[in-house]
């Protein structure tokens, strides 16, 4: 059921959400098929949020997929993991209640939703060395395809492009990127969609399935409160919509607001990929009735390239793109402005974050930014990248140089301390470990790299030999804000003294991250998000 909108400030609901994203809609699917009448208000003119530009993957310990796959697991070692990686930032009610939800969460999913769930074979976690980390993989799963047909009028409302695929058979999960023409053909004409849009498709038709009121272009402004009790909100051309139950915020991260950055972020954000619509709504929403806030200086973080001359509705994140497989490849490092490696470049992009964050306390600056990702003609022809295939003449906004020490005066770093930098680099290779950072002691390092030689360090390690060379800069950015308003495990917003705001909630990128700074894997920020999402919608139907 879709209300007009005229209409709808008029209307009063069981429970309002706010946001379309994944942790949106599976908290309204979630107060639906536990029997309360629910709107979802999106406040971009289309639906999806950053999911919809992602991988779709969510990680999920101890999940259902995993026996079919011989992969042992348990929830006491997904507490053991989170645990490991925390450094106290965890709640430990939160780890709880996400590893033993889990189960409940993908049964209901199966069967009470069009989603469908599966296993992504073999991807390691992304810190899989630590106590309970799986290097075999395990806990990754991703949606299988969803046919937009079924959306009717909301197959052409989502954020992003279609892509059709697999993460297996993309890129990052050892794939060409590239359909057999004839596979592609088929999917094109059933419509047929994965990744993220493939998970907010089904989701989206659960909710209509569900008789779930869905409306895009309307941006609440403003909690309404009776008596200290959240009772609906008041949208940005001054309607009002009602909730007897509760509002939840699922609005996102706020990287897209520059005020609220700086701020509260430990370190600087340049050009988020995520959905522009992600400004801090709901956080300020709710810090105007009194949230006690937690996480906020962490974030998803990610490092990014901006591609010159890509434009055009489709492309949201305005030709930002997340550098992942090219930094991982053989033949490829990353440099800062003194010309030296500076972190392990194969590392999970979060994980890197903290390297870019390297402050000098007598030169007073980042240490590590600005950074350039450099490579040589040898990895141009195995690998290509950057939007080209491999052998292809690589774009022309890339630096190119003959030698090594000419590219280092292209990009402005000292040229003694470049060529030094490649010829230890060379030796390292040659070794076949690098005793400098530890790239491809990991298990997780080369899975974006080469898989011809995964697992093992020739994934990642290969030698900078073969003139010309190329670099281009790279920028510490994040894939979205880990803060927001402290919650219970049922996602109940908490004030500053501990209590809970009667009919408020909040999910997903806008709460207080329930893993606290850790990214235990692929999906570390789906998957908690589908688990809260659950049980979000469970407790607001039943208030």
């Amino acid at each position: 059921m879709t209300a007009p909108a005229e209409a709808m400030g008029g209307e009063v609901f069981d429970v309002v959400v706010l946001g379309s994203g994944c942790a949106g809609m599976v908290s309204a699917l979630s107060a639906a098929d536990h029997g309360a009448s629910v709107a979802l208000l999106e406040k971009a003119d289309v639906l999806g949020g950053t999911t919809a530009l992602s991988s779709g993957v969510a990680w999920l310990p101890a999940n259902r997929y995993q026996a079919e796959h011989g992969v042992e697991d348990s929830p006491d070692e997904g507490r053991e993991y989170l645990a490991a990686l925390s450094h106290g930032l965890i709640r430990p009610g939160m780890a709880d209640a996400f590893v033993d939800t889990v189960k409940e969460m993908l049964d209901w999913v199966e069967e009470r939703t069009p989603l469908r769930m599966r296993l992504v074979p073999g991807y390691p976690d992304y810190h899989p060395e630590h106590p309970g980390g799986k290097p075999g993989g395990g806990r990754s799963t991703e949606p299988e395809l969803f046919s937009f047909h079924e959306l009717g009028e909301w197959a052409d409302r989502f954020l992003g492009f279609r892509r059709s695929m697999y993460v297996g058979e993309t890129p990052v999960g050892g794939g060409t990127g590239f359909l057999d023409p004839g596979e592609e053909a088929r999917r094109a004409e059933e419509a047929l969609e994965g990744l993220g849009r493939g998970l907010l498709g089904a989701l989206l038709k659960g909710l209509l399935d569900h008789d779930v009121v869905v409306r895009a272009g309307c941006g609440a402004v403003r909690l309404l409160t009776e008596g200290g009790r959240v009772t609906g909100v008041e949208l940005a051309d001054g309607r009002q919509v009602r909730a007897r139950r509760g509002v939840v915020l699922a609005t996102g991260g706020f990287e897209r607001d520059p005020d609220l950055v700086r701020a509260f972020l430990r370190g600087p954000v340049q050009s988020p990929p995520g959905a522009p619509s992600n400004t801090g709504d709901g956080l300020r929403m709710a810090m105007r009735v009194g949230a006690q806030l937690a996480v906020m200086g962490e974030a998803w973080w990610a490092p990014v390239m901006t591609l010159p001359g890509v434009e055009g509705e489709q492309y949201a994140n305005h030709g930002v793109q997340l550098l992942q497989r090219e930094r991982t490849l053989p033949r490829t490092i990353m440099v800062n402005s003194g010309g030296r490696r500076f972190t392990n470049e194969a590392a999970n992009y979060n994980a890197l974050g903290a390297a870019f964050h390297v402050f000098h306390p007598t030169r007073f600056e980042y240490e590590n930014q600005p950074a350039w990702v450099v490579f040589d003609q040898g990895y141009v022809e195995m690998y290509g990248g950057y939007g080209v295939p491999a052998g292809a003449e690589m774009p022309g906004w890339m630096t190119r140089a003959d030698t090594v020490a000419e590219l280092a005066g292209a990009i402005g770093v000292p040229a003694y301390e470049l060529t030094a930098t490649v010829q230890r680099w060379n030796e390292l290779c040659a070794h076949g470990r690098d005793d400098d950072h530890g790239r491809g002691n990991s298990a997780y390092d080369g899975w974006c790299g080469d898989r011809r030689h995964y697992p093992g360090t020739a994934a990642t390690l290969g030698p900078l030999d073969r003139g010309p060379f190329y670099a281009a800069p790279v920028h510490a950015s994040s894939l979205g804000t880990k803060g927001g308003p402290l919650t219970t495990p049922d996602c109940e917003v908490l004030d500053v003294d501990g209590d809970r705001i009667p009919g408020l909630y909040a999910v997903g990128n806008a709460m207080a991250a329930p893993t606290g700074m850790v990214y235990g894997g692929a999906g570390g920020t789906l998957g908690p998000a589908m688990v809260f999402g659950y049980r979000c919608g469970r407790a607001v139907a039943s208030a």
